[in-house]
């Protein structure tokens, strides 16, 4: 069970990550999104998720050095985009990130889509990147159970993490079952539905039931689910809300309540169809 922000979970190569990040997803006005990021920081969060699709990977580092707190005890993620993938361009894409960061390494560096026909070749990349100490960990979003098989017959090194679309209405136990079968930590983006759950009327129920807001049920549910999560926020008071999540805990019924209001529905795209 976590039981604090600083709760980790140890990934299979031993490295250990945060269950609560910031995503910075759509955070582009850089003087918000720096102020958002070391509020993020100093109110205890030591994980942010970034990518290079974002365009805010300058930012981030930005505000991990103005922040105070030493490089070492921050986790950063950050993703390849689709049209860097392939090994050359990967590698590529890898020391363009790696510049606007101004970091040394990542922690953990992530294909972003499952681009067909060059997500093997992208991973070989990861590989050699990972094998020369420029990343601790490396893993893949939005990678269906197929992708993972056709992956783990054709790589050496196992993905660490996937990280996916996760809610209550999309809550992936297929998937779920098998990475836990293989090791896989899962990491939900989206976590809240992409806002589209927050007036659910059981959620509502939950909340009113433990006198917190509907977003931190569906944390806290997905905590309880042993998920990781980065919910994103550039507002200091939605930032706090979304770790206020230590003080209560949903018992079983509640958590099988959220569990039923599963209806297999994305809001994002379809890995095994998207045009991006």
């Amino acid at each position: 069970m976590v039981k604090n922000l600083q709760d980790k979970l140890k990934l299979h190569n031993g490295i250990e990550m945060p269950y609560i990040g910031l995503g910075v997803f759509q955070m582009k006005e850089k003087e918000e999104s720096l102020a958002a990021i070391k509020s993020a920081i100093h109110q205890g969060y030591k994980s942010i998720d970034t990518a290079q699709l974002y365009e805010n990977e300058d930012i981030v580092g930005r505000a991990v050095r103005e922040s105070g707190v030493p490089r070492k005890d921050l986790f950063i993620t950050t993703k390849v985009w689709n049209e860097n993938q392939g090994y050359d361009s990967t590698l590529k894409a890898f020391e363009t990130s790696l510049k606007e960061l101004n970091m040394d390494y990542v922690d953990l560096y992530l294909i972003h889509w499952p681009v067909k026909e060059k997500y093997l070749d992208t991973w070989r990349a990861l590989e050699r990147l990972y094998d020369e100490k420029m990343i601790r960990a490396i893993g893949v979003s939005n990678f269906q159970i197929h992708h993972l098989e056709d992956l783990a017959v054709n790589s050496n090194i196992k993905p660490v993490i996937n990280q996916v679309e996760l809610h209550p209405r999309f809550t992936q136990e297929p998937l779920r079952e098998y990475c836990l079968g293989e090791g896989i930590a899962v990491e939900a983006w989206a976590p809240l539905g992409q806002g589209r759950l927050l007036e659910e009327p059981t959620i509502e129920h939950l909340a009113e039931k433990h006198q917190k807001t509907t977003a931190q049920i569906i944390l806290r549910w997905h905590l309880q689910n042993g998920i990781i999560i980065i919910p994103k926020s550039v507002r200091e008071e939605r930032i706090k809300e979304n770790v206020n999540l230590f003080d209560f805990e949903l018992t079983l019924k509640e958590m099988n309540e959220l569990n039923a209001l599963n209806l297999n529905e994305r809001f994002g795209p379809d890995p095994d169809n998207f045009d991006f």
